[in-house]
């Protein structure tokens, strides 16, 4: 049995995710034309958002013989067009490539890495872009190329152009998606265009109620009792992106502003790997301003 893509670029296991104008006979059009290309559907899970008349779907499936992924998108074509989707088909075995972004604050970064190395997590990570050079040791300690692209006290338009850096790497590197792991920095419209529905960001879960420095001191002297962390595609609204997961702690009185620190980083990690996960896996659709997450 194939289990991964040969030598010619042909491969037995794809996913399929759409969404399109709601409409009856969708899921049986879509699994007769795989069923024509010789599919057999491994997992299928659909949606239906009633208040936008839109539907999703995403499909796991196998060929018996290896197919070139691209002859598979030639021929899904014509009923894409037809029924106006929005649609991703890909090759199943292929590995996301994934550029990181991280500033002073490591804890994403380190959880991150570990996952890779320990094989939980099935991403590539071709290269960790910094504004700072504290991490450059644990990125080697991984082989994995850092670059350091300086922006202390940066005009805006030295900060475009340490964009413009990013973005050769992320063409040279072919990166299908970008992780703000923790990177203090806000994006440009002109990147956020650039990197649509392809970047993530994790931040705490305060917003908008405590902004700026030291959100967790602001959360104990009101005596909060759930902390938290959101994953979000990046837009050009700060923190206001699609939600792609959410996750919560739950806290009490004893604990100090350290602990509360020590806890909202536990989370942020766990939530941002679940976020790279499912967008690696081909889960996530993307829904206006909303996600659509098939688990």
């Amino acid at each position: 049995m194939t289990t991964a893509s040969d030598a010619s670029g042909a491969s037995r296991r794809f996913i399929l995710k759409l969404s399109c104008p709601d409409q009856a006979g969708i899921v049986h059009a879509v699994t007769g034309e795989l069923l024509a290309q010789g599919g057999n559907i491994l997992t299928s899970a659909q949606h239906g958002d009633a208040d936008h008349h839109r539907f999703f779907m995403r499909i796991e499936f196998e060929c018996a013989e290896p197919r070139p992924v691209q002859a598979l998108r030639a021929a899904f074509q014509p009923l894409a067009e037809r029924l106006s989707m929005d649609w991703e088909l890909v090759d199943a075995h292929r590995k996301t490539r994934v550029l990181l972004l991280v500033s002073r604050l490591g804890h994403c970064l380190n959880d991150l890495l570990f996952r890779v190395q320990t094989g939980h997590l099935a991403i590539e990570i071709p290269a960790i872009v910094s504004n700072h050079r504290d991490f450059y040791q644990l990125a080697a300690s991984h082989n994995i190329p850092f670059h350091h692209f300086p922006l202390l006290h940066a005009s805006e338009e030295q900060k475009l152009a340490q964009e413009r850096r990013i973005q050769e790497v992320i063409e040279e590197q072919q990166i299908d998606l970008v992780v703000l792991a923790r990177y203090m920095q806000i994006l440009s419209p002109q990147m956020c265009r650039y990197l649509e529905g392809r970047a993530i960001n994790i931040h705490h879960s305060f917003l908008p109620s405590f902004k700026g420095a030291k959100p967790y001191h602001q959360a104990h002297e009101r005596g909060v009792k759930l902390i938290g962390a959101t994953a979000h595609y990046v837009t050009s609204d700060l923190d206001e992106g699609p939600i792609i997961e959410q996750d919560v702690a739950r806290i009490d009185h004893s604990m100090t502003p350290d602990q509360l620190v020590a806890i909202g980083r536990d989370v942020e990690c766990v939530t941002l790997a679940r976020a790279i996960q499912w967008h690696a896996e081909h889960r996530v659709l993307l829904n206006g301003h909303r996600t659509v997450v098939f688990r």
